[in-house]
């Protein structure tokens, strides 16, 4: 019988991976967000899987749609020689998928909650629960998706600050 702790330093590691680190370092710094923020989404999204591609059609370690990635390049790049399959690369996937985060944060106040229920579920959904709500940022979340994605981005950014930022002496 094999005995050994989930609360080990090298299984929360491997759970939490710091693949990609260049890019999301890099992005999370253009950007402004935190890298820790940005692993998350990226575990969240494809469990840090290039290929993955969702039943919506989102692709990419980041997984974006081809109408929010066409959005996103107009704002982004809209001169570049991009195309929607290109979010098959780590490095275009990562940069859009910070992007985005960025955006959604600073449209929802900063709120993490928010911004990850707004990457969801689109600005337009947020927007009419807040409006509903009558806040700036969301505090109930009706749909039981949306609920169960805001609880897992906040999971695995807890879980990647608290593996890594005492590890970094921060």
């Amino acid at each position: 019988m094999y005995l050994y702790s989930t609360n080990s330093a090298t299984f929360q590691q491997a759970s939490h991976p710091l693949k990609y680190q260049e890019y999301v370092e890099q992005y999370s710094r253009e950007f402004g967000i935190d890298k820790y923020l940005l692993y998350a989404f990226i575990k969240t999204e494809s469990s840090f899987e290039p290929d993955a591609k969702s039943s919506a059609g989102a692709i990419g370690l980041t997984q974006i749609t081809e109408e929010t990635f066409s959005w996103l390049k107009l704002k982004l790049c809209p001169k570049e020689e991009i195309v929607f399959e290109d979010l098959y690369k780590p490095d275009v996937s990562i940069r859009f998928g910070a992007y985005y985060i960025s955006r959604c944060l600073d449209r929802y106040s900063g709120s993490i909650d928010t911004a990850a229920a707004a990457y969801h579920s689109g600005w337009g959904t947020v927007d009419k629960l807040l409006k509903e709500q009558g806040t700036d940022v969301l505090t109930e979340f009706p749909y039981t998706q949306m609920s169960n994605y805001v609880y897992k981005i906040n999971k695995a950014y807890t879980s990647y600050q608290e593996i890594y930022l005492n590890k970094e002496g921060v």
